[in-house]
């Protein structure tokens, strides 16, 4: 008898990658209890690959990595930029009342409206402000998702130009035209991929040796430049690129004309003020990870100031003591 079964559905499985190295292992107690993989890569000043680990050539989303050429390229559209607002432009904002406060300028003064942004309503990024800002009987809003500061400046630049405001997050609209071809240009390659960040915007995928020579780009390129105005202006201002409680604002404060960028999914990408410069994400995407790989990436950059230690402790807590940590393994 000839069955009538539907033939099965391919399998979504696909071959398993070679297994990328340990960037860095869970220590609890003495115990190696976990590992987190990744790749890695360490520029030399000239911009020739000094160090790689895994498979830096590998597109990733550099997710919030990303936004300071998302930030060029408000500017290149005419928006007239600089100091804190273009800082805030390229941030991942901790949504402390600064942030908000200049948010809420910054559409007023093109006319815009916080209802005008097209982010998804969040609480603030950093943990303690997200604890004040319920405790004081605030509610999900959009400009306090981490990402408004460059939502902002996009509804800006649309205002500025004439673009249509409503479509201002379609990878076709001519602002995100424009954002595909500054990455590719300060990447030195083609964009592998175009997904949808977290925050309702296009992402481009480039590769980790990619997204190092484009921040190497910000802090060389001409002054004047849309590349070196965001660079000197996040380094500037570096509170209204993260925050007063997170690495990138520390780093970017305490070790002069460094430019620091994390993004989400355990993503990272630095460069010093003479062009090395690094870039690595975290394949499970642990951002417990980050700091200690950017610690240990840094001292192999030979810098090794107070900041990078507070940068690289990441504690187990067992109780109320700290009974391990997560450490590099590189």
């Amino acid at each position: 008898m000839t069955s009538s079964a539907a033939p099965a559905a391919p399998s979504a499985i696909s071959p398993a990658a070679p297994a990328l190295p340990v960037l860095a292992e869970v220590v609890r107690s003495g115990f190696v209890e976990g590992h987190h993989r990744g790749s890695l890569v360490v520029l030399a000043a000239d911009g020739s690959v000094e160090r790689s680990l895994g498979d830096p050539a590998a597109p990733v989303f550099p997710r919030s990595s990303n936004k300071p050429m998302q930030a060029a390229a408000v500017l290149r559209a005419g928006l007239d930029l600089s100091g804190e607002r273009l800082a805030l432009a390229a941030a991942s904002h901790s949504g402390e009342e600064f942030h908000l406060a200049l948010v809420r300028t910054m559409l007023a003064e093109h006319g815009l409206t916080p209802g005008d942004l097209r982010t998804p309503p969040d609480l603030p990024l950093d943990p303690a402000e997200a604890e004040a800002y319920l405790a004081a009987g605030h509610v999900r809003e959009r400009i306090t998702m981490n990402c408004s500061g460059k939502h902002a400046a996009m509804l800006a630049a649309c205002a500025a130009n004439g673009w249509d405001r409503e479509s201002y997050l379609d990878p076709a609209h001519p602002l995100q035209q424009l954002v595909h071809q500054v990455v590719e240009e300060a990447a030195g390659e083609r964009v592998a991929a175009v997904g949808t960040d977290g925050c309702g915007a296009p992402l481009m995928a480039i590769s980790l040796v990619g997204l190092a020579r484009a921040f190497r780009t910000f802090v060389l390129a001409e002054p004047g430049t849309a590349e070196r105005r965001v660079g000197d202006a996040m380094r500037a201002h570096p509170e209204y690129v993260a925050g007063t409680r997170r690495p990138d604002t520390w780093l970017m404060r305490e070790v002069p004309g460094t430019l620091s960028k994390m993004g989400a999914e355990a993503v990272q990408a630095v460069a010093l003020a003479d062009g090395r410069a690094l870039a690595f994400k975290i394949d499970d995407g642990a951002g417990r990870a980050l700091g200690p790989v950017l610690a240990r990436a840094l001292r192999l950059l030979g810098i090794d100031a107070p900041v990078v230690g507070r940068i690289g402790h990441a504690p187990l807590l067992g109780g109320d003591a700290e009974v391990g940590e997560v450490r590099a393994a590189f």
